[in-house]
């Protein structure tokens, strides 16, 4: 589904990434996890095409996107969300979701709402319910539309554990049930521990591990840069 080959990332002086090579298998749940500045939302950027890499290149399906814009990946079947929620805070949750899914020729909207627990704020105007439905209705406009790969960069900024874990099982159905692939950058270990099928460890712009979560998990050179001792 998404080859990442050699990417670097050069700002001035400072590296963000230094050849960064990983593979996404279609259907598949991978988290990209690592410490601050390891190059998480960078490497979602480069994919997404916010970001241009300076070396290497992004394969899509098995064509070269690399120069590519944020559009054409959208229309592609590219999807992302921020650490920042993006919503229409002034917007009723309806009102945006049938707008993308008009642009997006998906007519799952009460499906998507259904399945994380929107029902009861689709008619409230985004801005005015809770940060955690907030979280969950940008994930919805992530998922609305005939989206392949999902970008998450920390889909359980601001919540607290259990809201993330919550998350990330809503994320587990909806992928599975409308057979999409998905990328997460997370600080939140144990929910990438519990949810994700593969984990990818980035340090210092650079992959660190990569293998399933018990591999990773188990990975000295994990413990010692990232999950401690108590890992």
């Amino acid at each position: 589904m998404l080859s990442i080959e050699g990417v670097a990332v050069n700002f001035g002086k400072v590296q963000a990434l230094r050849g960064v090579t990983m593979n996404v298998e279609p259907g598949v749940l991978h988290g990209i996890i690592g410490p601050n500045g390891a190059g998480k939302s960078t490497l979602i950027d480069v994919v997404s095409g916010r970001t241009a890499a300076s070396a290497g290149r992004v394969r899509f399906e098995g064509h070269d996107i690399s120069r590519r814009s944020v559009v054409w990946r959208k229309r592609a079947g590219i999807s992302r969300s921020f650490q920042k929620t993006s919503i229409f805070r002034n917007e009723t949750v309806r009102d945006q979701l049938e707008l993308v899914s008009a642009l997006g020729s998906d007519a799952a909207v009460e499906e998507i709402a259904e399945a994380l627990g929107l029902g009861s704020v689709m008619d409230a105007v985004a801005g005015t319910i809770a940060y955690g439905d907030q979280r969950r209705v940008d994930l919805a406009l992530a998922l609305v539309g005939k989206t392949k790969l999902l970008l998450l960069d920390e889909p359980g900024a601001g919540l607290s554990s259990a809201e993330t874990m919550a998350m990330f099982a809503h994320v587990r159905e909806l992928t599975e049930k409308r057979g999409i692939t998905a990328v997460i950058v997370e600080h939140d270990v144990d929910a990438v521990f519990a949810t994700c099928d593969r984990i990818t460890v980035l340090d210092l712009g650079s992959v660190l591990a990569e293998g399933t979560p018990a591999e990773v998990r188990s990975n000295d050179d994990v413990i010692v840069a990232y999950l401690g001792t108590a890992a």
